[in-house]
């Protein structure tokens, strides 16, 4: 396994694991293990945060990696990384090349914080009403039946005042109601504290029973503090990121105390929600104390005096209104849209639409959705397109331009992929003059949802100058269930990135419903969502027609003629012996040979012409519709599908055939009255059958037997047993035919 190139033991010193997320503390224990280092490493850098630290924890988690690591694997760079943005700068830094046209990524990045001034908190005045600022954040944060958390008793550790358990046995509403009768003391209500060392209170609701995480009922809150910057700084910073505050409190020294709405459903959402808030407060320059992060965490009470100074309420309700509005606002800062453009402005100066890659059908850059039933071979007609991309040809009856390709297998393995292009070419009668126009990736078995595989096909081809790329199936990487239109639509945008990315066009097949699909438009038929078929600027929908036997007689007919001809031509000198019109006949053309051959011969075109007859036979039939974007709708086009390629029918043979629910109204009414009479004809003959069967205690039955076991007249007996046919009567008595 190659090493990374720095001392991954010197590098995780220079990382405080307090001052990480949850989920990337995992990830350095992930990279540690794939660079071959011990658990023993990750849990004594572990211990370094007390405060999250559990016995046994780190090697729980290491014997989890185990699969993760091969599969996606998170390697040493990942720990250096972490360290650069915590500060430290290695001794030698290659650091990374950047392309002409690379960015540097700032997601997340709303303020420039070097820019950004100070703003002065104007301290309470000697009207300062304590009680006043402890109600207003009360009524704040709480409803009046939650249970508050606080604490006014403290011990001295290590020079330093700590906290209590406190209390939490009192509703937000009891405490507002003490106060407001508490004539300024509120030691009165809270207990007294030490005005050395100030008091504290919970932000987020309990249930009454304790002040651990597990006590939270509403992971409203969180706590934002930072204590490494001027408090000034502070300021400026929390409102210059609008964060949600709800309350906003000066801790009475040198850190401003900012409840954040967090509005969680859980306390996994909270984790996640705070890991961001943090994340995003440190990418803006706001350092803060990253010990802060759980629910019950205490935070400064105001109305109360810490060592001289004022814990206060700074100020209520700042920046936006809740969490969801945040997290709108900062990732629409850099959501890479383009501006509005005036129509005026472009007029006379509109851009060139992209030129066509499939001629009448799709442009390139755009999207081409293929629909179909199972076995309508649409593999073989993406293979079939793929050639006719890389050779410049036609693509059913369709002009292709000549360009790279790049066709994503996800079905078949290596070799039946591989043997299917040349079974193509060969089929088509097409030299592979440029097969190096042609690329595939085989992805059998080794497939990702479409959002963990657009980014790797993105990075993979981003500089071979294709002008396809065809994906094919897409159930293979499907994310989400394909019936839920939101979900799908951001599947589908999957495909807008690839294209935008690389210029290229995006091909891609898809399943039809069960069920006939006679009834429905060709743009409905595609398994799940509408937004299959709405997507695509181009959707193409293959649907099976039903063959007569009168249309297989006539292609018996014009393949026997072909073996014939194609006999004669390999082994005489003929054509002028046979007219225009026996050409086309079966029948004079074995005449002919049968005269011309001798027996040998007529033998061996005996054998071409079975193989001839037995290929029609295998064939099947299809008609592509499609629903278009760029351009007008193109007649429907028949094809036959003879394995392993499509073929146009230049004939027009199957243009005459009608999907069954096409047929006009009084055929379908006659059809379904035909099959109602032939299903009670085979009701009647069953129940006569047992009638017969159990008439007479397994006896022979008379007429009368029966008609008392069906209910019915002798009569109505004498005619079912004539319609079944298959017993007689004699002397009255009802006999199976010998």
């Amino acid at each position: 396994m190659e090493r990374n190139q720095y001392d991954l033991l010197e590098v995780i010193n220079h990382i405080d694991p307090a001052g990480l997320s949850y989920q990337e503390w995992v990830e350095v224990g992930m990279a540690l293990q794939y660079e071959g280092y011990g658990v023993e490493i990750w849990d004594t850098w572990s211990r370094r945060d007390p405060a999250r630290y559990h016995l046994g924890e780190c090697r729980k988690k290491w014997n989890g990696f185990q699969g993760t690591v091969l599969s996606s694997p998170v390697t040493g760079g990942t720990i250096v990384q972490m360290a650069r943005s915590h500060g430290w700068i290695p001794p030698y830094d290659p650091g990374n090349a950047l392309e002409w046209e690379d960015t540097i990524s700032q997601e997340g990045v709303v303020i420039d914080s070097d820019w950004v001034e100070g703003r002065e908190i104007e301290p309470p005045q000697e009207h300062w009403d304590p009680v006043k600022d402890l109600t207003r954040y009360l009524e704040t944060l709480f409803d009046s039946t939650d249970n508050v958390g606080y604490v006014t008793a403290s011990f001295e550790k290590d020079g330093r005042y700590m906290p209590t358990k406190g209390d939490w046995s009192r509703t937000s509403g009891q405490l507002m109601e003490e106060l407001s009768h508490c004539g300024g003391d509120i030691g009165s209500v809270l207990g007294d504290y030490n005005p050395q060392a100030g008091a504290w209170i919970r932000f987020n609701p309990l249930d009454g029973n304790g002040c651990k995480n597990e006590n939270v009922t509403d992971f409203r809150y969180a706590l934002v503090e930072s204590d490494s910057m001027e408090i000034e700084k502070q300021n400026a910073l929390i409102r210059e990121l609008e964060l949600p505050v709800a309350c906003l409190v000066h801790s009475g020294k040198k850190s401003l105390h900012a409840i954040v709405h967090i509005d969680a459903g859980n306390y996994e959402e909270y984790r996640k929600r705070v890991d961001y808030l943090y994340n995003i407060c440190r990418k803006n320059g706001l350092e803060i104390d990253q010990q802060n992060r759980n629910p019950a965490r205490l935070s400064r009470m105001p109305g109360v005096m810490r060592d001289g100074q004022k814990q206060f309420l700074v100020d209520t309700n700042i920046g936006k209104e809740s969490w969801q509005e945040w997290k709108e606002w900062i990732e629409s800062v850099h959501d890479d849209l383009p501006d509005p453009e005036s129509l005026e402005a472009v007029w006379d100066h509109l851009p060139e639409l992209a030129p066509p890659l499939i001629e009448g059908v799709l442009r390139q850059g755009h999207k081409m959705l293929l629909a179909g039933p199972s076995k309508a071979g649409k593999s073989f007609a993406l293979i079939e397109l793929c050639i006719a991309i890389a050779e410049g040809r036609k693509w059913l009856s369709w002009p292709c331009s000549r360009g790279r390709v790049l066709y994503v297998n996800l079905e078949l393995d290596r070799a039946s992929c591989l043997h299917r292009f040349r079974d193509v070419y060969h089929a088509l009668g097409l030299k592979p003059d440029h097969l190096y126009n042609i690329d595939i990736w085989n992805l059998r078995g080794k497939s990702r949802p479409m959002d963990k595989l657009a980014p790797m096909l993105i990075r993979r081809a981003s500089k071979k100058n294709y002008i396809a790329v065809i994906i094919d199936p897409i159930y293979k990487v499907i994310t989400g269930d394909e019936n839920s239109a939101d979900q799908m639509a951001n599947f589908c945008n999957q495909f807008d990135k690839v294209c935008n990315e690389l210029g290229v066009a995006v091909i891609y097949c898809h399943h039809h419903s069960k069920g006939a699909q006679g009834a429905k438009k060709s743009m409905d038929r595609a398994s799940g969502s509408g937004v299959f078929a709405r997507d695509p600027d181009a959707m193409l929908d293959m649907i099976e027609l039903e063959l007569t036997e009168e249309l297989l007689k006539q292609e018996e007919n014009q393949a026997v003629c072909m073996a014939c001809r194609q006999y004669l031509d390999a082994h005489f000198k003929w054509e002028e012996d046979v007219s225009q019109d026996d050409l086309c006949s079966s029948y004079q053309m074995l005449r002919y040979c049968e005269n011309k051959l001798d027996k040998w011969q007529y033998k061996a075109l005996e054998r071409m012409i079975e193989e001839a007859k037995g290929k029609v036979r295998k064939r099947t039939a299809w008609r592509i519709e499609g629903t278009l974007r760029e351009f007008p709708k193109f007649s429907a086009v028949n094809l036959w599908f003879d394995y392993p390629c499509h073929w146009v029918d230049r004939v027009g043979s199957l243009g005459d055939i009608q999907l069954e629910t096409e047929q006009p109204p009084w055929k379908k009414g006659a059809a379904r009255n035909q099959k109602k009479a032939t299903d009670r004809k085979k009701e009647r003959a069953r129940a006569l059958e047992e009638a017969v069967e159990n008439g007479n205690f397994g006896q022979a039955p008379t007429v009368k037997d029966v008609a008392d076991y069906l209910g019915i007249a002798e009569r109505s007996v004498r005619d079912r047993v004539k319609e079944h046919g298959g017993y007689v009567i004699e002397d009255g008595v009802i006999h199976k035919k010998s």
